[in-house]
């Protein structure tokens, strides 16, 4: 018996939990068609884009890793406007997933790591919100997210890979065996990823949407071309000239993106490659007041649905001299503090 009739016996198996996309490519190339491709301003507001490109029922995505290079102003906005039953990508979320949540924004997820905020800690709410069922659960790992953004980005209905095979994580995600038609292995399927709306927060963008990131880029150019509306804010808005003139470090083109927001520090309380250090104190007291949900529902109400924008609440938290002593962390510069 060959290597391929053997394989062909043997049963191919398929993940038992729900598939919250669409894969099928030819679908997103209808809505992509459609897209404005032209050298354009985008600029806008975080309050306006929220308002217009993020509905309720749509499945989004962040950009950034963990709490590294988060738009923060656009997550606090989509729970300030009460936007719910929205599914999520919780690729390589912390804080996001957490902010999110405690605003009961999401009822689906696509989970490989969202609970945890690395060595800080678990979240306590996230964690219940996950474990009694209110949010919706399909397993996968970080490397397979980020195929499946790279299937969709690439035009393709699913990416073949062995991650995933003989483990509980297989069981109860929505991935599928398939048998390679070449030699007869078995590879598991993995569903391309289209979200509906992703927000990613860069070091530089101009007016039109050419973004530079400084540091690990993580998914986020895949997660731009695949994803169907996309949000830019940027630490600083720069003049085109200076993509024209090193084309080579533009990581996410024009042509993906549909607004741009200037957000200076817009990543806080998370860390900006080599601009400022995440507010470890600001974090951990988040933790804290996780684990008593009425002092939490108050600390979650005065640092968000109390504060009007996202420049209140950088305020309400310390504001440029917080910053600057992040700046200072992040960039190893000695402030004589004691």
């Amino acid at each position: 018996m060959t290597t391929s009739d053997k394989s062909s016996s043997m049963e191919l198996k398929s993940g038992k939990n729900e598939l919250f996309t669409d894969p099928n490519p030819d679908n997103a190339r209808d809505f992509f068609k459609n897209k404005s491709r032209s050298l354009k301003s985008k600029l806008s507001t975080v309050e306006n884009v929220v308002k217009t490109m993020v509905n309720d029922g749509d499945y989004i995505s962040i950009g950034g890793f963990g709490a590294n290079r988060i738009p923060t102003a656009i997550i606090h906005e989509i729970v300030r406007q009460k936007k719910k039953n929205l599914g999520f990508a919780g690729h390589t979320s912390t804080h996001d997933f957490q902010v999110l949540v405690g605003g009961e924004c999401i009822s689906k997820c696509d989970i490989a790591y969202i609970v945890g905020l690395e060595a800080r800690g678990l979240s306590a709410n996230a964690r219940k919100a996950v474990q009694s069922g209110k949010i919706q659960i399909t397993e996968w790992t970080n490397a397979v997210l980020s195929w499946r953004l790279k299937a969709a980005a690439m035009g393709i209905s699913f990416m073949p890979a062995r991650s995933m095979l003989g483990t509980d994580t297989f069981k109860y995600s929505a991935a599928k065996e398939i048998e390679c038609p070449f030699t007869g292995q078995k590879y598991a399927a993995l569903p391309a990823l289209y979200p509906d709306f992703a927000a990613i927060h860069v070091h530089e963008a101009d007016i039109y949407g050419n973004c530079r990131i400084y540091g690990a880029s993580v998914s986020d150019e895949d997660l731009a071309k695949a994803s169907k509306r996309v949000v830019i804010t940027a630490e600083r808005i720069v003049p085109t000239e200076s993509f024209r003139q090193a084309p080579s470090s533009t990581i996410i083109p024009f042509w993906c993106v549909d607004a741009v927001i200037e957000v200076p520090f817009g990543s806080y309380p998370g860390n900006m490659p080599f601009r400022y250090y995440s507010d470890e104190e600001y974090l951990m007291s988040w933790l804290k007041k996780e684990k008593n949900p009425e002092e939490f529902a108050e600390f979650f109400k005065q640092q968000i649905y109390d504060t009007k924008n996202f420049y209140e609440y950088l305020e309400l938290n310390g504001g440029i001299e917080k910053i600057t002593k992040l700046r200072a962390i992040e960039n190893l510069i000695d402030m004589g503090e004691k």
